[in-house]
């Protein structure tokens, strides 16, 4: 028996004991969609998160949603008027926000290889571009931006975060000790400069490693602000707040993450006083906020192991399978949908219908029984799913979505 993450706090069990989502009974929600597999997003988790920063954080505090998390256009409509601003991470991402929040609403584009912008720029007027290079910048002052931060690469890291982006060589930001100089010729161009955007780190779900990144940003953009002579409008600190997936794994204290913020931006370098500072969350607002519901269409024994064969598989949730980032396959939390909270039963591995060994959802758990038509729901399903799946793969039937 291999152990399995901590199903939500925020899902319930109805009186004949199926998963609601929202105001759903599982098998009713996917009935009213058309079947499954069906990634089912619940607002009310979202609009919780939310209220959780807000009484958390210190009131300067602005937030934004990184949308490369989930692009989904109606979570995007969810969370427009909850939050202060979108970062994107492609032209689509920037297109779909648009569409959704109208072009006065804050964006900001960040990452290598940014596609140039139409010809006349309309698009792009009032988007930051958060430059990664001195190229980059070259690229589209004479492209017609007129909005710039610059993404700095810092000295430090995020400690224990998923996935380090700081302190490293790196294709993302601008190495700090370069900085100053690329926000000179930002200036000296007669373009709008925005501030800095350091992001240093994802997925820690340690509020003392959080506490010393943040702590070291603003120490940082003090130093950069020093060096250039002028305060920046915004310095986006960036995100890092984990979500527990796997067992063993805590929620992220934000009081205290909060409570050390509040401190270090009272004591903040006179240089920064009248900065504005932003959070940029993506996998913290919405990856509990989904489920994954697929069927069950087919249960085998095999050398003495039980196999529940579902409709979906690593092409919708790859994180799931443990090959997206995972060095060490873990189970994600998993329940059936019609007996949850039920005591578990026997031992499965809940697998894909993918002609491939790694279409694996849960290996070796522990859950009720069972049986052919039942639902599956692979729970942390609301960041870096559908649209970080390899969806073409094979060439299966696609997913849905829905928000309820």
């Amino acid at each position: 028996m291999k152990a399995m993450g901590p199903v939500p706090a925020d899902f319930q069990a109805s009186a004949d004991n199926c998963l609601m989502v929202g105001d759903w009974r599982a098998p009713d929600l996917v009935a009213e969609q058309g079947g499954t597999p069906l990634f089912a997003y619940d607002k009310a988790v979202i609009t919780e998160r939310v209220r959780r920063f807000r009484a958390a954080m210190p009131d300067a505090v602005k937030l934004h949603y990184a949308v490369k998390a989930n692009p989904f256009p109606d979570l995007l409509q969810t969370l427009a008027p909850l939050v202060d601003g979108f970062d994107l991470a492609s032209w689509k991402e920037m297109t779909l926000a648009q569409e959704v929040a109208g072009r006065d609403f804050p964006l900001s584009f960040a990452g290598p290889g940014k596609p140039d912008f139409a010809p006349d720029g309309e698009q792009a007027m009032g988007v930051t571009v958060n430059l990664e290079s001195e190229g980059e910048f070259e690229r589209f002052v004479h492209g017609g931006s007129n909005r710039f931060a610059v993404r700095v690469n810092p000295p430090f890291g995020l400690k224990g975060s998923g996935m380090k982006m700081g302190g490293l060589a790196s294709p993302f930001g601008v190495d700090h000790d370069r900085v100053p100089a690329l926000v000179r010729r930002i200036l000296e161009a007669g373009a709008e400069w925005r501030g800095l955007h350091v992001y240093a780190g994802s997925q820690s779900l340690s509020a003392a490693a959080i506490i010393e990144s943040q702590r070291a940003t603003v120490a940082l953009a003090a130093e950069i602000a020093e060096a250039v002579g002028v305060t920046p409008p915004e310095v986006n600190l960036g995100g890092g707040f984990g979500i527990p997936y796997f067992a063993g794994d805590d929620s992220l204290d934000i009081v205290a993450v909060g409570a050390a913020l509040r401190e270090t931006l009272d004591q903040r370098p006179a240089i920064l006083r009248d900065t504005r500072f932003v959070i940029e969350l993506g996998r913290w607002l919405v990856g509990e906020c989904g489920i994954y519901l697929t069927r069950v269409v087919d249960r085998k024994v095999s050398r003495g192991k039980t196999f529940l064969v579902v409709d979906g598989g690593l092409h919708h949730m790859l994180a799931a399978s443990g090959n997206f980032g995972q060095l060490l396959r873990r189970n994600y939390p998993v329940a059936v949908a019609g007996r949850f909270g039920s005591e578990p039963e026997e031992e499965v591995s809940v697998v894909g219908c993918l002609c491939t060994p790694l279409d694996i959802l849960a290996d070796e758990v522990m859950l009720p029984r069972a049986e052919v038509g039942d639902l599956i729901a692979i729970f942390c399903a609301g960041a870096y799913g559908l649209t970080a799946s390899p969806q073409a793969f094979l060439s299966q039937k696609a997913a849905r979505e829905v928000v309820v």
